[in-house]
């Protein structure tokens, strides 16, 4: 990898400002100036320091989000402001993406990475990942949906999605609902209860892959995940391309 990419993907500047740095002489890889920004170095093995600071590279960012109303779960967006808007110039710098979406209006837990191999093994349909939410239903939710959820219910669109798993909460004219599903077709939610003649007020996404929302991020609030959490993921991913 050339070195004015490491320093510029950990935050020294743009690739123009890193060729500056570059040429001041600051930067030295194993113990050696380096000057050219097309020198390839090996981050792993090779030990880079800029004004004698050693420079810890780290390819990928893993992110928790408790995405708020409001924005769009998109990288850039002409009109509306999106999840990536919000993060901190020192994460933005990793180019990161929101693994999957979530509705404007819906909050919740959203994973954000630039880890392609983890987002693909997530959110492959052969995966069948689930996605757990709680919702606010105008209707009365029944033992009847719940039946209907689980052999599948047919879309505005014609297509019948997969077995979701429907527990009732609290069921009246307001009724409070979980539901688990393992696809994630546009505004799939919402349209499932359409089809049983209901409308969703409210929509939170609670876990993904198992990774339950951190209870301590309140909306708008980030963090990101720990060793456990990532390797929690990827064996999730290992173990639904071994049974898929």
């Amino acid at each position: 990898m050339r070195i004015d990419k490491v320093l510029a993907n950990m935050g020294f500047g743009t690739r123009k400002e890193v060729k500056k740095l570059l040429k001041s002489g600051v930067v030295r890889v194993d113990g050696s100036s380096i000057k050219d920004a097309k020198t390839h170095v090996n981050p792993d093995e090779q030990e880079i320091t800029v004004h004698g600071e050693p420079v810890e590279y780290r390819e990928f960012i893993y992110i928790m989000m408790n995405k708020p109303q409001g924005l769009i779960s998109a990288t850039e967006d002409a009109s509306d402001m999106t999840v990536i808007d919000i993060l901190q110039p020192e994460d933005q710098i990793f180019e990161p993406f929101p693994v999957g979406r979530l509705d404007k209006d819906t909050e919740g837990l959203l994973l954000i990475t630039n880890d392609g191999k983890l987002t693909h093994q997530l959110l492959s349909p052969k995966k069948g990942v689930g996605k757990r939410y709680y919702a606010v239903i105008d209707g009365e939710v029944t033992e009847k949906d719940q039946d209907a959820f689980q052999k599948g219910v047919t879309l505005d669109d014609g297509y019948k999605t997969k077995p979701a798993e429907l527990e009732i909460l609290e069921s009246g004219a307001t009724s409070e609902i979980e539901l688990v599903i393992t696809e994630g077709k546009f505004h799939q939610v919402k349209r499932m209860f359409e089809s049983v003649d209901k409308r969703v007020t409210f929509l939170k996404r609670l876990s993904m892959a198992g990774l339950e929302l951190d209870n301590d991020l309140e909306p708008g609030e980030y963090r990101e995940l720990n060793d456990e959490e990532i390797e929690f993921l990827y064996s999730v991913g290992q173990e639904k391309t071994e049974d898929s």
